[in-house]
């Protein structure tokens, strides 16, 4: 049986990993890492340890000891957080991935995911069915960082032969874990507020079109592409992925069909840019023919499983 880290367990996508690798592989099998002293309570249901990906010779002897078999990296700093602070976003989002991408290279870890972003698409890239290849000048701390990772796992992968794989994740939108500072995020806590407070304040404009996606289909969407046979995976730096696409406006009208008296208004920031400059859809045909990739989750069916399960 593999033994899987997951480093960076305690965020918005490592916590529902964790929790579906465990449902699938056994508790035991699957350790959450990051800084914390200790485990959230929602994956207390197996084994956690405190580690920092920025500690190379502690991670590598803490992987090499555990005889860890596949990786999980998703520590990172994300997009509006990132802006605020460059020069360490840029260290851990790089310095963690080489110190895994070596492991594997040393032949000590069989298989590594490293998740990108729709954050390597820029300005200049075609908006509309955004295509699995075409130009990526991303405007972003967040979207450099993740652009240059991706060349360095295509990379590893065709000079070291390295099995590592990786998902451009859209906008993720969940009940069970909140988001870690990206310019995404409205799209989770508006529901929130919907439910307590009948109202909304939005850092985006009214009619801003982002890709998203649920986060079941995205742990499934994970977990499917780590399972896929080798020989399947024609995309060695990231896939495409997409879920919906919707802007605050068109959301705003979803959620008034279950809280009629929901009121939301816009007060664009910074992070309206950063948003400006990513694509309105995803063309994830690629990821379909490779692997079998399909979301399940339209706007409609996401915005009723959030509201029925998030807490006022």
């Amino acid at each position: 049986m593999s033994k899987i880290l997951v480093l960076g367990s305690c965020g918005q996508i490592g916590t529902e990993l964790v929790l579906a690798l465990r449902h699938k592989h056994g508790n035991q099998q699957v350790i959450a890492a990051d800084l914390r002293d200790d485990s959230p309570q929602i994956i207390n249901n197996g084994p956690y340890v405190k580690l920092d990906v920025l500690q190379r010779e502690e991670v590598r002897t803490y992987i090499i000891g555990q005889k860890i078999d596949e990786v999980y990296l998703l520590a990172a700093l994300l997009s509006a957080t990132a802006e605020k602070n460059p020069d360490f976003a840029w260290k851990l989002n790089m310095e963690g991935l080489f110190t895994i991408l070596d492991l594997a290279k040393e032949g000590h870890i069989k298989k590594v995911f490293w998740p990108s972003s729709i954050a390597v698409f820029g300005p200049t890239t075609p908006a509309n069915s955004t295509p699995q290849h075409t130009i990526m000048e991303p405007s972003t701390v967040y979207g450099i960082s993740k652009q240059a990772g991706e060349r360095w796992c295509e990379y590893y992968h065709h000079k070291f032969g390295v099995d590592v794989r990786s998902i451009r994740y859209p906008g993720l939108i969940s009940y069970k874990s909140l988001p870690g500072g990206g310019t995404t995020d409205y799209a989770v806590d508006i529901f929130y507020k919907a439910k307590s407070e009948g109202k909304f304040s939005c850092f985006l404009t009214e009619n801003t079109a982002l890709p998203m996606m649920f986060m079941d289909d995205a742990i499934r969407g994970t977990i499917e592409l780590m399972e896929a046979p080798a020989e399947n995976i024609k995309i060695r730096s990231a896939y495409n992925l997409a879920g919906c696409s919707f802007t605050p406006a068109e959301l705003a009208a979803e959620i008034k069909l279950f809280v009629p008296n929901f009121h939301i208004d816009y007060q664009p920031d910074f992070r309206q840019a950063i948003a400006d400059s990513w694509p309105n859809s995803i063309d994830d045909s690629q990821a379909q023919k490779d692997w079998g990739w399909k979301a399940q989750f339209d706007t409609k069916a996401l915005v009723r499983v959030m509201l029925e399960n998030v807490n006022s």
